[in-house]
């Protein structure tokens, strides 16, 4: 624990910056959180314990306060979903109750920046449960699979579930995988949540014609049956 003269010396997030300002190779790295987030959204819509973010600086170093480890995309449990009335700037660890993100993702870039060695370690010291690294584009450069999830044990990260997928986290209550889909209008490979049989959760784009087509089919009984729906 913290001691108390320490506490008042942390800056707060108003004082911090809310990234490391390093841009990005390409828009999927920001499109792929964005779409894991929107899933959420839609089947965690009911609760409020959890927060999701995306290319936002992580306060977590109480010797080192000002300097960030910033995921490409990261999920905390038990913690407020919604944080003061503009949302979390970013996200410091001393303002969670110390609540560690359950899991980071990295988004492998062309210029490789120690996903697999360096940025470890911080994630190792910031406690983060699962640590997932998606290299959809440069596997035989970097020697490693497109989709990787090692789990902290006794202070190390293990491969976790090697070679299934997709991989279920009891402890997140999720699984996670590659499919292919449609986000943002675009087809290709992205990183879905599924839930502990292995079933995909639909993206915004798949609930919106899950609900269409609900929608069509009632409106084909009503019909059948001689009623107007305008008239309901």
């Amino acid at each position: 624990m913290v001691e108390y003269n320490a506490l008042l010396r942390l800056p707060s997030s108003d004082e911090l910056p809310d990234s490391d300002d390093t841009p990005v190779d390409n828009e999927i790295q920001y499109l792929f959180a964005s779409l894991l987030w929107g899933i959420l959204s839609h089947t965690w819509s009911d609760r409020q314990d959890w927060f999701l973010g995306a290319n936002m600086g992580i306060y977590y170093d109480v010797d080192n306060p000002r300097i960030p480890i910033v995921p490409d995309c990261f999920l905390s449990l038990g913690v407020t979903r919604h944080k003061g009335e503009f949302g979390r700037k970013s996200y410091v660890l001393w303002e969670e109750n110390y609540t560690a993100p359950v899991l980071a993702i990295e988004h492998i870039s062309h210029a490789y920046n120690g996903e697999y060695d360096l940025k470890m370690q911080k994630y190792i010291k910031l406690g983060v449960l699962y640590y997932i690294v998606y290299n959809p584009e440069f596997q035989n450069r970097d020697q490693h699979e497109g989709l990787e999830v090692y789990r902290l044990t006794d202070g190390i990260y293990n491969r976790y579930q090697a070679g299934q997928e997709p991989v279920w986290m009891p402890e997140v209550g999720l699984g996670i995988g590659r499919d292919i889909g449609i986000f943002n209008g675009w087809e290709r490979e992205w990183l879905f949540w599924y839930d502990q049989d292995g079933n995909r959760y639909p993206s915004p784009v798949e609930v919106i014609q899950q609900q269409e087509t609900q929608n069509a089919k009632l409106l084909k009984k009503l019909q059948e049956l001689g009623i107007d729906p305008d008239t309901l």
